[in-house]
């Protein structure tokens, strides 16, 4: 029987370039779709999935993701005074319990393999999730994580989440290859590259931003750190280590269902406002009325 996924991470140390001047003072984690920010919609993924302790690997000028992630008690006595009750709970129903957060630095930026292994000992012997803020995935039922929990606790190994991608964006992403081996929306992966030049891409499956890892994954990262040993953009590459992992491990791919919204970009940003907002009873229709307007 595969060993329970307790904890997560979520890296957010990233300065987020492409949203200035907004990110200039706010960690585009804070950004919000509709009215919760982006990390508030991952770490509620995570909850659902069953996640009980998370992990958060933050950079300079990121503690208000801490602070959002905290009481605030003359906020909440505020609203309960007032009588709205609507709005305390919106601020409150999120938090995590006591002691189930974790928070530590990433002092450079080397990457997202670098900042995995920064939460080397806040995991320790055991499989995570890892989630990245910059994907939001909407789904008709089960979320994605817990989606790929389901496979986890069919087949153990490591658990990785992918979608097609058209071949001209594959060199902006981890591909995935496949034995061959499939059970249902399951497949068995033999390979994978980072942002692989045009023309060698082994499918047209790339990587979410979801996985579920092993925490022999720490070894292989900690050889990369030791070594320097940079992969594409110059940085710790996750997919590296994973790469190095499946010599001794297995892989799966899981084509989970839903829709994916890549939030780093200013298009699937505003994308995903508009679809969050109109999975919402008290915003689709007067939203619908809003873009039937503008075109």
């Amino acid at each position: 029987m595969a060993a329970r996924v307790r904890k997560a991470v979520f890296p957010v140390a990233g300065l987020g370039t492409r949203f200035l001047p907004a990110t200039k003072a706010m960690p585009k984690e804070m950004l919000t779709v509709v009215d919760k920010p982006l990390i508030q919609h991952v770490v509620d993924e995570a909850r659902e999935a069953g996640i009980e302790h998370f992990v958060f690997v933050t950079g300079r000028h990121k503690s208000i993701i801490e602070d959002h992630f905290d009481r605030r008690t003359e906020l909440e006595q505020f609203l309960a005074d007032r009588g709205k009750t609507a709005e305390l709970e919106a601020v409150t129903s999120y938090l995590p319990h006591p002691g189930s957060t974790s928070f530590t630095r990433q002092q450079e930026p080397l990457g997202l393999g670098h900042a995995v292994w920064c939460a080397r000992e806040l995991i320790g012997n055991e499989p995570f999730a890892l989630l990245l803020p910059d994907v939001l995935v909407q789904t008709p039922g089960k979320g994605c994580l817990a989606q790929m929990l389901d496979a986890y606790a069919e087949h153990g190994g490591n658990i990785l989440a992918v979608e097609p991608a058209p071949d001209e964006h594959l060199k902006n992403y981890g591909v995935v290859s496949l034995s061959g081996k499939t059970d249902g929306r399951v497949l068995a992966i033999d390979g994978m590259v980072e942002k692989p030049a045009p023309g060698t891409e082994p499918s047209n499956l790339t990587i979410l931003g979801r996985y579920i890892l092993q925490p022999e994954i720490f070894d292989a990262l900690a050889e990369h750190e030791a070594a320097h040993d940079k992969g594409a953009a110059g940085e710790i590459q996750l997919t590296d280590a994973m790469h190095t992992l499946l010599e001794s491990q297995p892989f799966y791919a899981v084509k989970y269902e839903g829709r994916s919204f890549d939030c780093g970009s200013k298009v699937g940003f505003l994308a995903a406002n508009v679809a969050y907002a109109l999975a919402r009873p008290d915003l689709a229709h007067a939203l619908a009325a809003e873009i039937k307007k503008l075109s």
